[in-house]
């Protein structure tokens, strides 16, 4: 009887270790997992989800997220959606648990260029929210041309047809100086 209580003691002690074992691996597992994760991934995860972004110089932006770029979002807020580069992002609110990796590999190459064309195509008027160092400083105008890391902006007056007459000046802004691009709704 000794025997028996003994050696069904060593058998449990055995399991727990073994069942301490895989927790452990598959919790080192998970560990790893996370880490491969990038941004881009964590908030493909969100699309359709309510949250709210602060980007340089402290301006927020809340809204369902709409579109998640290789290097880029869109938040669809009320009126208006709003691009916004991913490294200009400083903080994320209301995210859930999920993420998913983007499959196609054509949306994978799709940069912010690529965003910002679109927008120079429809002549959207935007407004365009310059990154830190320069809080609270917008420029209000129409796309002009897009290179491959930065855009030429024609300042016209909000709501107004961009013609050579009211064209304020055609600012050149690299890529890494935009906080946000705010522009109309398609529809709204």
């Amino acid at each position: 009887m000794r025997w028996d209580s003994l050696f069904a003691d060593m058998e449990a002690q055995l399991h727990a270790a073994g069942q301490r074992g895989l927790e452990s691996e598959a919790n080192e597992l998970a560990r790893m997992n996370h880490a491969e994760t990038s941004l881009g991934d964590r908030l493909r995860g969100q699309i359709g989800s309510g949250i709210r972004l602060t980007v340089s110089g402290g301006l927020q932006f809340t809204g369902a997220l709409a579109h998640v770029g290789s290097s880029w979002l869109v938040l669809n807020e009320r009126a208006r959606s709003v691009l916004v580069p991913l490294p200009a992002i400083q903080l994320l609110e209301g995210l859930s648990r999920s993420s998913s990796v983007e499959k196609s590999s054509v949306a994978k190459r799709l940069g912010m260029g690529s965003a910002l064309r679109a927008l120079a195509r429809d002549r959207a008027d935007v407004v365009l929210h310059l990154a830190s160092g320069s809080a609270g400083r917008t420029v209000n105008g129409m796309i002009d041309r897009v290179g491959s890391d930065f855009l030429e902006l024609a300042a016209v007056p909000s709501g107004e047809a961009r013609r050579a007459s009211n064209v304020r000046t055609v600012y050149a802004v690299p890529f890494t100086a935009i906080g946000a691009l705010a522009s109309v709704r398609a529809g709204d």
